[in-house]
């Protein structure tokens, strides 16, 4: 680690398009640093599938970053955070955050009645990391996750504002605001963007915790920590500053990323990287 050179890129990468949103705080918290992002599209989503198949998909991607000389990663997936992680920790040599964590600790602190909602992959609600860092910073903690996997698709399909959305967020939601939560965990890097939506359905007595914001402040912290914080320039949107990879449809991703980070990304600055199997 000793050898790591401080402004070297960051690595970051999710099963999609979703950890877009934590580049777009990456960005915005982090303007000196540049970012290598990899959006698995070919293989999304990874909530449906088994945890033995996520972490060899994020084992791959990992490497993959590492082989651009990343200074850190962050895996902006909840998926792969609740069920790579770990291992990831074991066989990755640069450090290395997820955005469970975070997410769980910063709706621990905005919750006054301690009825905590949560909404998820499958794969993150069946993992039960939430519940379990919830619980360990407040044992009184009552929560209720939620699997919402027709929210990806949604996203991906650039439905964000749509009368179905809206009606499948009332599909999922309404019985956690039964519960009587106050915040709620945007538990999948894919659904802030649809948070506008989401708030509306829940309405202003609940608090929405988008892990991104949360995530990308976490690890402002940790390359502090590791003397990692670049010394370079502000401007992210320099030429061929930030680098995109995918393992299919860069036209698609291209186009999402545009409306996602404000920024018009160049046919050039999104590569594809595949993998076997």
């Amino acid at each position: 680690m000793g050898d790591t050179d401080k402004n070297s890129p960051i690595g970051v990468f999710d099963s999609g398009v979703g950890g877009l949103t934590v580049v777009k705080e990456l960005m915005e918290q982090l303007p000196k640093e540049r970012i290598i992002y990899y959006g698995d599209t070919a293989r999304v989503p990874y909530g449906n599938k088994s945890r033995e198949t996520v972490i060899r998909y994020s084992r791959e991607i990992a490497g993959f970053l590492c082989e651009q000389n990343v200074k850190a990663i962050v895996v902006a997936c909840n998926t792969a955070s609740a069920l790579a992680l770990d291992e990831l920790n074991k066989s990755v040599e640069v450090p290395i955050i997820g955005v469970v964590k975070p997410g769980a600790r910063a709706a621990a602190d905005v919750s006054k009645k301690g009825k905590i909602g949560v909404i998820a992959t499958r794969a993150t609600v069946n993992s039960g990391i939430y519940e379990a860092y919830l619980k360990g910073k407040k044992p009184e903690i009552e929560v209720f996750a939620k699997a919402c996997p027709l929210f990806v698709p949604l996203v991906e399909e650039g439905l964000t504002d749509d009368p179905i959305t809206d009606s499948i967020i009332h599909m999922y939601l309404d019985e956690l605001l039964e519960k009587g939560i106050d915040s709620l965990v945007l538990g999948c890097t894919h659904y802030p963007l649809l948070k506008d939506s989401i708030a509306r359905v829940v309405g202003e007595n609940v608090t929405l915790v988008n892990p991104a914001f949360e995530t990308a402040r976490s690890f402002k912290m940790l390359l502090e920590e590791k003397g990692l914080l670049s010394e370079g320039k502000e401007g992210q949107e320099s030429e061929n500053r930030n680098m995109f990879y995918v393992s299919d449809s860069p036209d698609q991703f291209r186009s999402f990323a545009g409306n996602v980070l404000s920024i018009g990304i160049g046919a050039e600055d999104v590569k594809v990287k595949a993998f076997a199997g």
